[in-house]
């Protein structure tokens, strides 16, 4: 077996993200080498540089053995702040390999790997299949499972029945949050809360804290009827914990149509009332690509994940985070929080209103949006919203009460403002294209980024210039 020498990353960018582990790769140059990782920890030491000085003496006899003089010098170079440490288990290695009828291994790296520019034969050769499995162990520490013993119940009791969707994948059902979800093909819409939404929202509301959000909330359906989750974020300072408690309490769930992914306030029906118009939703996903002048790599408005960054899990330290127990929601952890809080406790929770208006002017904070039209403030968008005012009469499942392809103008509009805008801050990159007559660019549809807001993790709440903007995937907090 030939030796060579172990490498690690370069050391520069590991320590310049305190979330990443330090990779040492066993074989440098094998694409396939999985590493091994070290943690990161903080430390008080110093560096020494220590010589070792080996003086020998003259030997006047031959049988005396004289022992040769070893002098140290000891140099302090530095202090130490961080170390690394490689607490882990190697993990598995899946070399390319080939084995043959007669068990004889062969090595493959020179058919597989193309180290230099090939003509078109090293692509068409007969090769052994080689798939390399698409994920290593997502842990490389072992960990002490500690099963639990069986319950033993009481005589009679019997098991709660549990829905086929829980049986496999789930350690356990979604904790259900009373939220009531209406289609829009629907007849009938809820008037009042469930009972068991009554109920928890009144045994969490312990301290006036509380108290004071739900009127503020209440206030601002009495404003507005139909408000997304992002808008009453950053009208309120609310915990997302204690918000998911609070708006099954005072408003029901649009799932389609054109209020789709919406609270409406008990008790009003959006489909009946004509001036609704201006509270629909509108799925805006700013377009990238060449055709359009610029790369996705261009864009201001960056990506909020991708595939090139794509970090191993063993190779990123997962923070430990606090988790939100019961007692915390009832201390009042709503708004005022613990201790410590850099913000007041009237804007910890609060996002910044990028998160749900769109102004003419300003790039979106994501990729991917959902407005209402009433947070579309630029004139020019009011108006192509307010071209049938005072003669709606039908509200279809796709327009709501506009007319059709309302959708369809608003985007290509808001896609030419944000076009100007990129054009304004960066020149260079539309220095070669060339604009139309009219010196409008009519910008086909073209899909963005998919956003996936998951279930909330119990995570310390970070408010940053905006959170996720939710669609249907919201209803996955409510079932």
């Amino acid at each position: 077996m030939r030796r060579t020498t172990a490498r690690a990353r370069p050391c520069r960018q590991i320590y310049a993200d305190p979330a990443k582990r330090l990779e040492l790769y066993f074989r440098p140059k094998d694409p396939y080498c999985h590493p091994v990782c070290a943690n990161r920890f903080p430390t008080s030491t110093v560096l020494l540089k220590v010589k070792r000085r080996t003086k020998k003496k003259k030997q006047l006899d031959a049988e005396e053995q004289i022992q040769p003089e070893v002098q140290f010098e000891m140099e302090i170079l530095g202090t130490v702040t961080t170390v690394y440490k490689f607490q882990g288990m190697s993990d598995f290695q899946y070399l390319a390999m080939h084995s043959g009828p007669d068990g004889k291994q062969t090595s493959m790296y020179d058919k597989v790997l193309m180290l230099k520019p090939e003509k078109e034969e090293f692509f068409n050769r007969e090769l052994p299949l080689y798939i390399p499995p698409p994920i290593f162990s997502r842990l490389d520490t072992p960990v002490d499972y500690f099963y639990r013993p069986d319950i033993q119940h009481r005589e009679g009791y019997n098991n709660p029945q549990v829905s086929g969707e829980n049986l496999i994948g789930l350690s356990r059902a979604r904790r259900p949050h009373n939220a009531i979800f209406v289609n829009f093909d629907d007849e009938e819409i809820p008037t009042k809360p469930l009972d068991a939404a009554v109920q928890t929202w009144k045994k969490m509301c312990t301290n006036p804290v509380d108290k004071k959000v739900e009127e503020e909330l209440r206030k601002l359906f009495e404003v507005r009827p139909v408000w997304s989750r992002n808008a009453v974020k950053a009208n309120i300072s609310v915990h997302p914990d204690k918000l998911k408690l609070l708006l099954p309490y005072l408003a029901y769930y649009m799932l389609t149509g054109p209020w789709r992914s919406l609270w409406v306030r008990f008790g009003y029906d959006p489909r009946k009332h004509p001036e609704a118009k201006i509270y629909q939703v509108l799925d805006f996903r700013i377009r990238c690509g060449m055709k359009y002048g610029y790369a996705p790599n261009d864009m201001p408005v960056k990506a909020k994940r991708s595939t090139y960054n794509y970090s191993l899990p063993i190779t990123v330290k997962k923070q430990v985070s606090h988790t939100v127990s019961v007692h915390d929601l009832k201390q009042g952890l709503g708004t005022s929080g613990a201790s410590g809080a850099k913000k007041p406790a009237s804007s910890r929770y609060k996002l910044k209103e990028s998160i749900y208006i769109f102004r003419e002017g300003a790039l979106p904070p994501y990729r991917q949006m959902f407005y209402q039209l009433c947070d579309l403030n630029v004139e020019s968008l009011q108006k192509i919203i307010r071209r049938n005012d005072g003669t709606e009469s039908e509200c279809t499942e796709r327009d709501g009460w506009c007319l059709p392809k309302t959708s369809d103008d608003l985007r290509d509009t808001m896609s030419l403002m944000i076009k100007q805008i990129i054009r304004s801050t960066r020149p260079a990159l539309f220095s070669n294209t060339t604009s139309s007559e009219d010196g409008k660019e009519q910008l086909a549809y073209e899909s963005g980024e998919d956003e996936d807001d998951e279930e909330e993790e119990e995570e310390d709440f970070k408010p940053s210039d905006g959170s996720e903007n939710e669609m249907e995937t919201e209803i996955l907090d409510y079932v």
